[in-house]
């Protein structure tokens, strides 16, 4: 899958790509079928909401599960964020973000990287994050909030919150928040299920709580060019893999395939 000259432009203006249903329902049904196979296990690349103690954030998914390790070489995914980075990416985190019905918690306004940066020591901010949305999402079920243009600002200042969530996270100061929201108007990542959404390393972003009756499950692949590699260990591989090898496509039909 190859994206337009005006879609590369798009993406450089806002900082941001929406794809509408990329992936078929079929396709859908297999990463949700992987989902639940991974959300089954106690394990610690689960990680849960601290009052309701469903899982908010499970890591690692293509190291425990053949579906999503297809899924992170799905040329649907790769061909766009090599051609916007225009060099080799390896696979620096995979995960599901979950909001559940009534209980999902937010997710503070944050670039991701603030987090790859001082967690990681990636240099410069270069990741793609790769987003399918496993649910319907609209605005009432804790959709994304983005801050269309905010990577033109670069690096914002942050610090680290350990409180809020279960999950740790490099937030941004209110004061950088407010002067992004000067200028940038505030839009919400809604789609069907099977959605992709692109957005890279400086995207102002955050979600609110979901009290709606409707569960928001969003996988999120990161990829990052091979040449910007971390330079930390700090944080477990599940969070952020060491394995650099170049991710190689598949066929496009790679989800559907059998799974043995």
């Amino acid at each position: 899958m190859k994206l337009s000259r005006e879609r590369i432009d798009e993406f450089e203006e806002n900082g941001f790509l929406i794809l509408p249903e990329l992936f078929s329902t079929d396709e859908v049904a297999v990463i949700r079928d992987a989902m639940a196979r991974v959300f089954d296990r106690d394990e610690p690349a689960n990680i849960r909401e601290k009052k309701s103690k469903l899982v908010r954030t499970a890591t690692g998914l293509h190291l425990r599960d053949e579906a999503f390790s297809r899924l992170v070489r799905h040329p649907r995914l790769i061909e766009p964020a090599k051609q916007l980075r225009g060099e080799d990416l390896y696979v620096q985190q995979c995960k599901i973000n979950v909001k559940a019905a009534f209980e999902g918690e937010q997710w503070q306004w944050h670039q991701d990287f603030s987090t790859h940066n001082q967690e990681d020591g990636v240099l410069e901010p270069l990741a793609l994050n790769l987003h399918i949305f496993l649910d319907d999402v609209n605005e009432f079920n804790g959709p994304l909030y983005f801050f269309k243009g905010s990577h033109k600002f670069g690096p914002l200042r942050n610090w680290h919150d350990t409180v809020s969530t279960s999950w740790d996270l490099w937030v941004i100061e209110e004061v950088d928040v407010r002067r992004v929201a000067e200028t940038c108007p505030l839009q919400s990542m809604t789609g069907k299920a099977g959605t992709a959404l692109i957005f890279g390393d400086l995207m102002l972003h955050g979600s609110p709580p979901n009290i709606s009756p409707w569960n928001r499950s969003i996988f999120s692949m990161i990829a990052n060019p091979v040449t910007n590699a971390y330079k930390k260990e700090a944080r477990p591989d599940h969070q952020h893999h060491r394995d650099l090898s170049p991710i190689q496509p598949l066929a496009d039909d790679c989800l559907l395939e059998r799974i043995s």
